[in-house]
């Protein structure tokens, strides 16, 4: 029997809880979860995609399944078609959430009708979780526990040191 291969793509800048709850359940979807890191030219990343890639390999290193971490720099589908994937798992967060992701999944299927797009709820509790907010609470030094791993929280906190805290 093939394993039933999905994709979870994203930019992980920083990793939040959202992230996670969407990688537990998607996990149990398939046999085998591929978390494709990538850029996005429209965003500035805090970490570079090595770091955001050692970052989400050691937080689902505890979550069981079969979980790789890849770095891609394609167009989705392509990376979906050499990954074997069947499916493209998406969180969804809220109603503007759902637009453009039903645009791209419009678009992904023009491009590769023989992948699915499979949208997951993210928790009630997790919903208002972007990476963006999280960057930018922790840029004006406000305290980002509740959204990200502490392993993680470390980490933003460490760079922000590093590159400046704004307002002050």
């Amino acid at each position: 029997m093939t394993p039933r291969i999905g994709v979870y793509p994203g930019t992980f800048d920083p990793v939040t809880l959202g992230h996670m709850d969407i990688i537990r359940r998607g996990a149990k979807l398939v046999d085998r979860l591929v978390i494709g890191v990538t850029t996005n030219p429209s965003k500035s990343p805090m970490f570079t995609i090595e770091e955001r890639m050692a970052t989400v390999r050691r937080e689902v290193a505890g979550i069981g399944g079969d979980i790789e971490v890849v770095a891609f720099d394609s167009l989705l589908m392509d990376f979906a078609e050499r990954q074997g994937a069947k499916v493209i798992v998406r969180g969804l967060r809220a109603v503007a959430d759902f637009e453009y992701e039903y645009q791209m999944a419009g678009m992904n299927q023009q491009i590769n009708p023989r992948v699915e797009t499979v949208f997951l709820m993210a928790d009630v509790a997790l919903q208002p979780i972007a990476s963006r907010l999280v960057k930018e609470i922790a840029l004006y030094g406000g305290d980002i526990a509740k959204f990200v791993p502490e392993s993680v929280r470390v980490e933003v906190v460490a760079r922000v040191e590093k590159i400046g805290r704004k307002g002050s």
